[in-house]
C-alpha cells in the first residue's frame, strides 16, 4: 500500500524550543557562556542523520563513539576506520533492527562492543535530581556523553520510542538540548529537564519496561582481542549460565581436579554458547592496488598477537587446550559450543564467525582460516575458552568444597599473575560480563520504534 509523502514535521513549541530559532540560539550562548555546551561540539562534528526510520540508536550510537574518538578497529569505506550504523551488527542483526527497532540493552550492549565504557539506568534505578546531575557533567565535559531513550508523546511530538544524545544544558532555564538524529522530521530543540524525565519514565508497552539514559565514555584501554556478544538470542542464558549456574554446579560436585572442572563447566554450556565471545579480528586483505598494511595496522596487529601469545603462556590455556583434546577422543556428540566434531575448534569457529561478519572469512577443508590475515584463526586451541573462563567472577571459585582445588584454580585464573595487556583484557571481558547479566536481572528492554 502506498503512503503518502512527508517533508519534515513542525516542532510542537512550546513545549520545545528550536535551537535555530532566536530564542535558541540565545539560549545556546548563555549556555556557552556558562560552560555548559563542552560536549556539544565533538558531538556537532560528527552528527548524523539516521539513514533508516528504526536506526535512532544506532545513529545516535555512532555519533558519540565517533566525537570520543574510538577507533572501530576495522573499515569502514576504501582505507577508513570509522563508525557507521552498518558496522553496529555485533549485538543484534541489521535487518532486524531495521523492522523493528532495538532495544535499550542492546544499544548499551553495542557500545560495550565498540570500545566504550557505559552505565545504562533505567528511570527507576535514578531519579531527576542525578539525572540533571549526568547532563551537567556531561555538558561540561568532551570526555562523556549522554544517549536519552523518550518517548515523543510528552513534547506533543508524533512518533512513540526514540533514541537521541543530548547536546548541552542551560542551567538558568533547566534546558537539555536534544540533538535529534531523525533530522528529516525534526531539528535539534531545547526541552525543559523536567519534562524530559518525563518523557523516559514512560513504560515501553513492548516490553513492560521504563524507559531511561547511559552515560558513555571512553575506556583507558579498549579491547585490543576479545568481546562479548549478545546478537544471538542465547546471550541472556549464556550469561547467567557462566555468572548464576557455574558456581552451583561446581558445589553441587565433588571435585579434585582442574581438568574435573572444566568438564563440569564445558559439558553444561547452553546451546550456541560460542556466539558468546568474539575475537576482535583483524582481517585485513590485501589492497586492489597492491599496497600493504600501514604501519599504524601493522602496529595494532603486533599488540593483538601479544595478547594471544601471553595468553598461550597462560597455565589455564593448558589446562584447557589439553582438555580440549582428551574431549575429541572421549566423546562423539558434544556440547553445540562447537561447530561439529571437535571442542578444540572453538577458538577458530568462533573467530571465523566474527571475521565473517567484518570482511570475509573463508572456512577451508582442512580447518578455518582468514585468507591473507595477520591474526591467523587458529584451528585446535582453546584462546576464546581461555578467556571467558579467566574472565568469569573470582567468586565462581569459592563454592568448591576441596579446599586445595579451590586454592588451586583462583590461583591459575586470577588476573594478579597475568600481565599487563592480557589483565586489561581480562578485566574488560569481566564488565562486559557482569554488565550483560545486569542488562538481564533488570531486564534493560526499551525498544526504539519508528521516529
Amino acid at each position: 500500500m502506498a503512503v503518502a509523502g512527508l517533508y519534515r514535521r513542525i516542532l510542537p513549541s512550546p513545549p520545545a524550543i528550536e535551537f535555530a530559532s532566536s530564542e535558541g540560539k540565545q539560549l545556546f550562548a548563555e549556555a556557552l557562556q556558562s560552560g555548559t555546551m563542552e560536549g556539544f561540539f565533538r558531538l556537532i562534528s560528527y552528527f548524523q542523520t539516521q539513514s533508516e526510520p528504526a536506526y535512532c540508536g544506532l545513529a545516535s550510537l555512532s555519533v558519540v563513539l565517533n566525537a570520543l574518538a574510538i577507533d572501530p578497529g576495522r573499515k569502514w569505506k576504501g582505507p577508513w576506520r570509522w563508525f557507521d550504523e552498518s558496522m553496529l551488527d555485533c549485538c543484534e542483526p541489521l535487518e532486524r533492527v531495521k523492522a523493528e527497532g532495538i532495544t535499550f540493552g542492546k544499544v548499551a550492549c553495542l557500545a560495550h562492543c565498540a570500545g566504550a565504557k557505559v552505565e545504562a539506568f533505567h528511570t527507576t534505578q535514578s531519579n531527576i535530581d542525578d539525572f540533571r546531575s549526568h547532563i551537567k557533567k556531561c555538558a561540561t565535559s568532551e570526555d562523556c556523553h549522554l544517549i536519552a531513550s523518550y518517548h515523543r508523546k510528552p513534547f506533543k511530538q508524533t512518533g512513540t520510542g526514540h533514541f537521541s544524545p543530548i547536546g548541552g544544558y542551560h542551567a538558568g532555564r533547566d534546558m537539555a538540548l536534544i540533538l535529534d538524529v531523525a533530522r528529516f522530521k525534526y531539528p535539534p530543540h531545547w526541552v525543559p529537564v523536567s519534562l524530559l524525565w518525563e518523557a523516559m519514565d514512560t513504560v515501553d508497552g513492548a516490553t513492560g519496561q521504563p524507559r531511561g539514559f547511559m552515560l558513555i565514555s571512553r575506556l583507558q584501554a579498549p579491547p585490543l582481542l576479545y568481546t562479548l556478544s549478545c546478537k544471538h538470542e542465547s546471550w541472556a542464558s549464556t550469561a547467567k549460565f557462566l555468572t548464576v549456574d557455574v558456581p552451583i554446579l561446581l558445589k553441587s560436585d565433588d571435585l579434585k581436579t582442574v581438568p574435573e572442572v572444566l568438564s563440569v563447566i564445558f559439558q553444561s554450556l547452553p546451546a550456541h554458547a560460542g556466539d558468546f565471545i568474539k575475537w576482535i579480528a583483524e582481517v585485513r586483505r590485501q589492497d586492489e592496488d597492491g599496497s600493504s598494511l600501514s604501519n599504524e595496522e601493522k602496529a595494532r596487529i603486533a599488540a593483538k598477537e601479544e595478547v594471544l601469545k601471553q595468553v598461550h603462556e597462560t597455565k589455564l590455556f593448558n589446562y584447557v587446550t589439553d582438555w580440549l583434546s582428551s574431549a575429541r577422543l572421549q566423546f562423539e556428540n558434544l556440547p553445540t559450543f562447537v561447530d561439529k566434531d571437535s571442542l578444540t575448534e572453538i577458538a577458530a569457529n568462533v573467530c571465523c564467525q566474527g571475521a565473517e561478519i567484518l570482511t570475509g572469512c573463508h572456512r577451508a577443508k582442512a580447518g578455518f582460516y582468514c585468507k591473507k590475515t595477520c591474526v591467523t584463526c587458529l584451528k585446535s586451541n582453546g584462546d576464546n575458552t581461555t578467556a571467558i573462563i579467566s574472565a568469569l567472577p573470582p567468586q565462581t571459585w569459592t563454592g568448591l568444597k576441596d579446599q586445595k582445588l579451590s586454592s588451586e584454580i583462583q590461583a591459575i585464573v586470577s588476573d594478579e599473575n597475568l600481565l599487563v595487556v592480557l589483565r586489561e583484557e581480562v578485566v574488560l571481558l569481566r564488565r562486559q560480563l557482569h554488565f550483560l547479566k545486569g542488562c538481564k536481572d533488570n531486564e534493560v528492554e526499551n525498544v526504539c520504534q519508528m521516529p
